[in-house]
């Protein structure tokens, strides 16, 4: 199989299982338990030079080179250059397809993250300030996309990987504690793309060993 990915159970990972699975393609799944510290293992870091998960190898990548792929965004562009899907070829779709990715890739998945490490933390005192500064940005940012879908179906106009990129980090909001019928534009938009059998599909992939 020429697609192999390096995953965890976790947003950023996710959000390539399900473009994976609405672009058709086969892959095989490699877990790397982060919980294990197994993305520091140096045969990982020739993949992940950044230590991180998720990262893709390709072995029928361009000029039938075998090519890897570290950073979600960069595995989605691959992904959707590869395959000619959710990727618009030119003009204004393309460009906010690249503007919805990067406000995901740098707002909105950093905050929540925060979110998430501060919530877990036992003492009140470590959480306080973390939390709200983290929870504040987080909420922000909901609002920008809440306003962005009353506007429109999808982010970037029709699905694409700007979709699949932010999904990742909403299926989360019951951990980073947002209430998404707050923000009724982002909840619907959340809703249908979970509905959707490939997003189904891409959610299902066992990212963790029993």
């Amino acid at each position: 199989m020429a697609l192999t990915l390096f995953a965890f159970d976790t947003p950023n990972a996710r959000k390539i299982t399900v473009a994976l699975e609405e672009m058709g393609l086969a892959y095989a799944v490699q877990v790397v338990d982060i919980g294990r510290n197994e993305q520091f293992a140096p045969d990982f870091l020739k993949i992940s030079p950044n230590n991180k998960i998720p990262a893709l190898l390709d072995t029928d990548g361009p000029e039938g080179q075998t090519q890897t792929v570290f950073e979600s965004g960069a595995i989605l562009l691959y992904l959707a250059e590869k395959t000619g899907l959710f990727w618009p070829a030119r003009g204004p779709g393309r460009v906010a397809v690249l503007e919805w990715l990067m406000f995901q890739v740098g707002g909105f998945g950093p905050a929540p993250g925060q979110v998430h490490h501060f919530v877990a933390l036992q003492d009140e005192a470590d959480q306080r300030y973390g939390l709200q500064r983290f929870m504040a940005e987080t909420l922000r940012l909901y609002g920008v996309m809440d306003r962005r879908l009353a506007e429109q179906a999808y982010f970037a106009g029709d699905l694409s990987i700007a979709d699949f990129a932010i999904l990742g980090w909403v299926w989360r909001h019951p951990r980073h504690q947002v209430d998404l019928a707050q923000f009724p534009h982002v909840q619907r938009w959340y809703q249908a793309l979970m509905a959707r059998p490939g997003v189904q599909k891409g959610f299902a992939v066992a990212l963790r060993r029993d």
